[in-house]
Formats: C-alpha cells, sequence, structure tokens
C-alpha cells in the first residue's frame, strides 16, 4: 500500500479525541498504538485485541510518526557536563 494511501487511514478531527490524530473510524489515537508497540505487545497482539483494526491501520500510525517527526530539529534538553 503506498503511502499516501496509508496515510488516509489517520484522521484528524477536532471533535474527536480533542483533535488527536487517530486510526480512522475509532477512537484509538496514534499515540496510543505507539505506545502499545514501545511497551512490547505485538501487532498481532493489538489486532486480537482491537478486532476493528487492520494491520495497516498500525502500518499507519508508524508512518503517521515518521512523517510527523520527519522535518523536526532537536536540541538537547539538558547540557553534557564537559
Amino acid at each position: 500500500m503506498a503511502d499516501d494511501e496509508l496515510l488516509e487511514r489517520i484522521a484528524l478531527d477536532p471533535k474527536v479525541m480533542l483533535g488527536k490524530p487517530v486510526v480512522r473510524g475509532t477512537r484509538l489515537t496514534v499515540e496510543f498504538i505507539l505506545n502499545l508497540l514501545a511497551h512490547d505487545m505485538t501487532k498481532e497482539d493489538i489486532l486480537h485485541e482491537y478486532a476493528g483494526l487492520a494491520a495497516e491501520d498500525i502500518q499507519a500510525c508508524l508512518l503517521f510518526a515518521k512523517a510527523s517527526l520527519e522535518n523536526t530539529a532537536f536540541m538537547p534538553l539538558i547540557a553534557e557536563a564537559v
């Protein structure tokens, strides 16, 4: 599936979840899905737990996060002691 098709699976609506990006047709935020993955839940576990999701929805969350960070510059929060 092409990137633009995957990104269409993510919705932004100020009336849903305070405007956070969600998997289209759900109230599951991209942040929530990424948090599940970060805490060792597998794609299969997520799909089993949230039956309305498709594997492409999880892939879309990862792609959305990557695209969101693509043009972001990061600065260290604390200067390292020398």
